[in-house]
């Protein structure tokens, strides 16, 4: 299975900034050498492709370093080179794993999840939106192999809901978006999903399983005729009953148990995933990379599972 990294660009934040950089690095590093999986440096995205999801004025304001500091606040990080190169890699690693789990079942960008980018601002530290610039992408290049219509679900699971993907796709038919998240937690004013299921603080392993389950069944029930033909899963690591910004209570197994059911549930169906880590901002950074890298795990499992039954 291949997974893209974008971790050598480490953004120059000011003393005390709570943005775990770290976990990237850490995650790799973890990752590094376990069976079956292949390491790959996440490729740049060009302002083309940033220009399906974004306006061209905000790619050129983020590329340029003209972003005003309201946006850099918004965004919540200050504008450097190193900002520009590192989300654009974060759209890149997306887009790659996009076109790898299209060929292969299953595929991981081990950052990505920046929801909160719309198409002409970035927010909550995320500048582009990688899920919403590789849906996009993959349309167009099956349209042109293949002369036929791309279904995309983008299955977010971090703690915050998916806004800047809910604003972007909000009148696009051919893009489903599924937002668990809680209620009372960032962004506090909320868009529109296709799917939208509120839980509230304090949710456990349980409920929040059940919520799934009930979420997954609709999806299904909407796409009964038409499936998509690409999930986009945001696994964040924020639902962790150790998150500093979560709110929610569930157990490193609860969310392994997430994982496998997203994954299970794509795989009986022959749909190709494209992971992202999405966020994850624990009192301990190890606890995070310790869900993302069981995210990892069951996302290789899964791959293999695709592929020997394909054999």
């Amino acid at each position: 299975m291949q997974a893209f990294y974008a971790d050598q660009f480490v953004l120059p934040l000011p003393p005390g900034h709570r943005f775990p950089m770290s976990k990237y690095r850490l995650l790799r590093e973890q990752l590094e050498g376990q069976p079956g999986l292949q390491m790959c440096a996440a490729p740049e995205a060009s302002d083309g492709e940033l220009a399906l999801a974004h306006t061209p004025d905000y790619v050129t304001s983020v590329s340029a370093g003209t972003l005003g500091a309201a946006a850099q606040r918004e965004i919540g990080f200050p504008w450097s080179e190193a900002m520009v190169a590192r989300s654009r890699r974060s759209v890149g690693a997306t887009i790659a794993a996009a076109r790898a789990a299209l060929a292969t079942g299953v595929a991981a960008n081990l950052a990505g999840g920046t929801h909160h980018a719309s198409a002409d601002k970035g927010g909550g530290y995320c500048v582009f939106n990688d899920a919403a610039v590789a849906a996009r992408l993959m349309q167009a290049e099956r349209h042109r192999s293949h002369r036929e219509l791309l279904r995309v679900a983008i299955v977010d699971l971090d703690v915050h809901q998916g806004n800047g993907s809910a604003m972007i796709f909000g009148d696009d038919p051919t893009v489903f978006t599924l937002s668990l998240h809680g209620a009372k937690n960032f962004p506090f004013r909320k868009e529109r999903s296709d799917l939208d299921v509120d839980l509230p603080d304090g949710c456990t392993d349980g409920p929040y399983l059940a919520a799934l389950d009930a979420a997954l069944a609709e999806l299904w029930r909407r796409h009964a005729s038409a499936p998509p033909g690409l999930i986009f899963y945001l696994a964040g690591a924020d639902p962790h009953e150790g998150d500093r910004l979560g709110r929610l209570k569930l157990t490193t197994a609860g969310l392994a148990e997430r994982d496998r059911r997203v994954l299970v549930a794509a795989r009986e169906r022959r749909i190709p995933v494209a992971l992202s880590m999405a966020g994850g901002y624990g009192r301990v950074v190890d606890d995070t990379v310790r869900v993302h890298v069981g995210t990892i795990q069951a996302a290789l499992q899964s791959w293999r599972e695709w592929n020997n039954a394909g054999a």
